[in-house]
């Protein structure tokens, strides 16, 4: 089972998106969240813990995963989408995004 994790800044509507529609696949679980103090979830040590694979939507996310929990990463794998905040939950146009700048890591 590949676990992914998907973080945006607050957990609204890109990585939920994400988390939404690649958790149906086989052989995949997902979770999400942010990392920005005011997220929907704000991520944990438990979340980085937990994956295999941490998918964030732009280089800032990154930068802050890296601030703020650069000590519990441990050579964990980060790759950043470079997807902006331009779109609603389930957007159309997000979900392509997703699924074409996710493929390689499914």
């Amino acid at each position: 089972m590949k676990k992914l994790l998907f973080l945006c800044s607050r957990n609204k509507l890109r990585s939920p998106t994400a988390q939404d529609l690649f958790s149906e696949l086989e052989g995949i679980e997902t979770d999400s969240a942010g990392v920005s103090r005011d997220a929907e979830v704000f991520l944990s040590e438990e979340q980085i813990e937990w994956a295999d694979l941490i998918l964030v939507m732009e280089k800032v996310h990154r930068s802050k995963l890296n601030q703020k929990f650069g000590h519990c990463l441990g050579g964990k794998k980060v790759v950043v989408l470079n997807i902006p905040d331009n779109y609603e939950y389930m957007d159309e146009e997000l979900v392509s995004l997703l699924e074409r700048k996710c493929a390689p890591y499914l």
